[in-house]
């Protein structure tokens, strides 16, 4: 019997095209073509969708927590299990679980966690997202400012070692508290320096890419703005061409104006992609949660320490998704790319994620016309059906 599944009924989205009368044909996992209705293969299993869309699965590169589970507070396999299926519900199909500054204890529990996670064939686990403790006070954000420290050598060792046990591995930094010859360290064996919560100078800036950092994380947000005479972290996200950049579309974290004005100015070949900067509360009705012995409000879409501070967001991917086509403006097919194939590509992956030709991981999501998720698939398998 035929081991190939053909996906009918549905208009898909490859990436890059939209496909009528079309089928998805999945082979081992992996998308096997995008063929016309008429060339349905004899003995295939199918599967009728019924006229909804299928859209690549959404790959996003910042991930807090999700369906009760911060990573902070829960760094085990059970608990980046528990994240994953969470964000399953929303379309994302590969995410990078991200444990917030954090003792080294802490830290390496959730490395322990993440390689766990990887052996055990965790649906829908990427890698690991590093997000601190090597930042900047004075851009902080939510983070445990007492928590914050310089990289030392026995943290450049640990991450360098993680590394070589994942997919993917990805450390937000600041260049106050890591110098260029360990950002260079690092970008050498492989893991994704970011830039953030950092008020360095753009020459600062400049520099740690020069060294290999070449990525930003949620531009805007807790870094040196765009000013006349010092650009400023934004400037450099903006003007290195080369540099990747997450982007939190929630409405609150940065203004629809901004988007667009970023989006404008953005050089490429690099690219502003969306990230879901999402906590525990995604797929509850939690109220407040702790970090790091702090209690977090979740009121009106907002998550706020109790003197106002944004921490984190309590959005999904499939809604930023439609804040950005929606409200700031942008097509559909660019808004999908931002959430699917552009963090592919940030992270080294567009050759598995993102797009749905051949070769690529049969990941996607099946939605309506509203853009709510009907289903999503992971490596040809349905993981959620509403």
């Amino acid at each position: 019997m035929s081991t190939v599944i053909a996906i009918t009924g549905a208009r898909i989205f490859d990436g890059d095209l939209w496909h009528d009368d079309s089928i998805l044909l999945i082979d081992g996992g992996k998308v096997a073509a995008i063929a016309a209705r008429h060339e349905l293969p004899e003995g295939v299993r199918t599967v009728e969708m019924g006229g909804l869309a299928i859209v690549p699965g959404f790959v996003d590169l910042q991930v807090n927590g999700g369906g009760g589970v911060l990573l902070n507070e829960r760094p085990d396999a059970d608990g980046i299990r528990v994240i994953c299926a969470a964000h399953a519900r929303f379309g994302t199909t590969a995410l990078l679980p991200t444990l917030i500054t954090d003792t080294p204890a802490v830290t390496e529990a959730a490395i322990a966690a993440g390689i766990e996670a990887k052996s055990s064939g965790v649906p829908g686990f990427l890698g690991l997202h590093l997000e601190g403790p090597h930042l900047s006070v004075a851009r902080k954000g939510a983070h445990d400012a007492a928590l914050i420290r310089p990289m030392e050598r026995a943290d450049l060792d640990r991450t360098i070692a993680a590394r070589r046990q994942l997919d993917a591995l990805m450390m937000t930094l600041a260049p106050e508290n890591a110098r260029n010859e360990q950002i260079a360290a690092l970008a050498a064996a492989g893991v994704t320096v970011s830039l953030g919560h950092s008020d360095c100078r753009y020459a600062e800036a400049a520099a740690a890419i020069e060294a290999g950092a070449h990525m930003m994380t949620h531009l805007f947000n807790a870094m040196s703005p765009l000013g006349h005479r010092e650009p400023g972290m934004v400037g450099a996200a903006l003007d290195v061409g080369h540099l990747n950049a997450g982007l939190i579309a929630d409405g609150f974290h940065v203004d629809p104006v901004s988007i667009r004005v970023a989006l404008r100015a953005k050089r490429g070949p690099g690219r502003i992609f969306l990230v879901t900067d999402a906590m525990s509360t995604i797929g509850t009705d939690m109220t407040s949660f702790f970090l790091n012995g702090r209690e977090i409000f979740r009121k009106d879409g907002r998550l706020t320490l109790a003197d106002g501070t944004l921490a984190g967001a309590d959005i999904d991917m499939a809604s930023c998704v439609r804040f950005m086509h929606g409200t700031v403006g942008i097509d559909l097919d660019e808004a999908l790319r931002m959430a699917s194939l552009y963090p592919a590509d940030a992270i080294g992956m567009a050759g598995r994620k993102g797009r749905l030709t051949h070769g690529h991981d049969a990941d996607f999501a099946v939605v309506d016309d509203t853009l709510s998720i009907v289903s999503t698939w992971i490596g040809g398998v349905p993981v959620f059906s509403a």
